[in-house]
């Protein structure tokens, strides 16, 4: 995976940096996987807004994931690496020895050919989806179940991968892309492999179109607005806002929301540095 930055012909593409694509091998989604989606541009069914810097946006049709990898025992075969639009990972379409076909979460370094397949019998080797208790320690994984036959909900966007650290008992540690060390119980599934395309981080924009393109409208800094919309609002000339809050008048920049008596609390072996 690579990224190429642009010759300035234009002020927006000064500075922009974007994906090499080389992973991706069609442009042609599958269209049985395909559903649509609604855009709301923020508002509820009254056509009030209640969600603010939301609208516009190029079109999109959603591509149905497994994030289940609930066929298990059935060998299937990498048929092509796509790009998706809803999310920054790459998806791989993957076709059974049955004949059906699946989405999955494309790991680094996940190959057109490779056969993959899910279930306490897989091996450990990138694509394969098993249950952390046969998963062996060190190993780096992603799409990680919360709860057994939940579907994959952590460790999913670009370039994150966890580390299984220890098993005992019916649990598993687990180092997540957070920081966070916490307790998992072992019977949950993992995909071996970090993420793909980790170098979405390094892209560039290079122009505030790009960005209302993805359905985001301009978002008003607190400080510029009245008292009246927010905390940090009003004052002469250039004031600085005060105390960082949200509008609600919580704290941001360190203050600690997470409920003391939650009850997962007990789960969490190691927070996540601040």
């Amino acid at each position: 995976m690579s990224v190429r930055k642009l010759k300035p012909i234009t002020p927006g593409q000064r500075f922009r940096v974007v994906s090499g694509f080389d992973a991706i091998t069609t442009d042609k989604p599958e269209k049985s996987l395909l559903a649509p989606i609604k855009k709301t541009g923020g508002r509820n069914s009254q056509g009030k807004m209640t969600m603010r810097y939301l609208g516009g946006g190029h079109k999109r049709k959603y591509r149905i994931i497994d994030f289940k990898r609930a066929k298990t025992g059935v060998e299937a075969t990498v048929e092509s690496i796509q790009y998706d639009p809803n999310r920054t990972a790459f998806i791989a379409l993957i076709v059974y020895t049955d004949g059906e076909k699946s989405y999955i979460i494309a790991p680094n370094g996940l190959q057109v050919g490779q056969k993959v397949r899910s279930g306490a019998e897989a091996t450990p080797e990138i694509g394969n989806a098993m249950p952390l208790s046969q998963v062996p320690l060190g190993t780096v994984i992603s799409c990680i179940e919360l709860r057994p036959g939940q579907g994959a909900v952590m460790a999913r966007s670009a370039g994150a991968f966890a580390q299984l650290m220890a098993r005992e008992g019916k649990y598993a540690t687990i180092k997540l892309p957070s920081g966070e060390t916490r307790y998992v119980l072992a019977d949950c599934f993992a995909t071996i492999g970090a993420v793909s395309n980790s170098d979405h981080q390094l892209l560039v924009s290079g122009k505030a179109g790009r960005t209302r393109w993805l359905g985001r409208r301009p978002r008003t800094r607190p400080v510029v607005m009245n008292p009246v919309d927010h905390p940090m609002g009003g004052g002469e000339g250039r004031a600085s806002g005060g105390h960082p809050r949200s509008r609600n008048g919580v704290p941001a920049k360190g203050y600690r929301t997470r409920a003391k008596a939650k009850a997962s609390n007990k789960y969490i072996v190691e927070r996540r540095k601040k």
